[in-house]
């Protein structure tokens, strides 16, 4: 298949990774490894089917796109190289800009709570984390009672780290304007 007969969707995906969503063969390796598969509507090589025959409305508001973990899994089995983490990746950020982006409310929060301690710390700061979840999500005393333990056992450390060049950092979200 060439480009000139890809969906105009598949055909942005590969200016944009340099993949060809249509070189899916569709064997299911990347789907059998998910640890998302159970959980959501598309598997990783469905999303590579549809980016490549469906709809561009119906891909990038699938909520499946949003439940992708990002542990590039299905990218490491793929036998043909497909990159189906990087597709997902871009159809969030396609998503996005079009505003067609349709997370659930909890992943939502997670992922601006997540950014923002990024973008405040140069690394993640777990609790700075959990408290922006819980702020964003209105789950704020679901599971308060774990916290004591945690605390004690030192698994969670109050004051953040932060990196030496947290600046720089947070010149890069500036320059590609993230504002979580």
């Amino acid at each position: 298949m060439t480009t000139s007969t890809l969906s105009s969707l598949a055909s942005e995906i590969e200016a944009a990774i340099g993949v060809n969503p249509a070189t899916c063969y569709q064997c299911g390796k990347c789907s059998a490894g998910c640890p998302m598969a159970s959980e959501s509507d598309l598997r990783p090589h469905q999303v590579m089917r549809r980016v490549t025959y469906g709809s561009r409305e119906q891909a990038l508001r699938d909520e499946s796109i949003w439940l992708c973990l990002t542990c590039e899994t299905c990218s490491t089995r793929c036998p043909n190289g497909c990159d189906p983490a990087g597709v997902i990746d871009v159809l969030r950020e396609l998503a996005i800009e079009s505003g067609m982006a349709n997370p659930p409310r909890s992943i939502n929060a997670f992922h601006k709570s997540f950014l923002e301690q990024i973008r405040l710390n140069g690394r993640l700061h777990e609790v700075g984390l959990v408290v922006g979840y819980k702020l964003r999500s209105g789950a704020l005393m679901n599971d308060v009672a774990n916290t004591p333990g945690l605390l004690s056992r030192g698994k969670l450390g109050v004051l953040p780290d932060r990196i030496k060049g947290v600046g720089e950092v947070r010149r890069i979200f500036e320059k590609c304007g993230v504002t979580p």
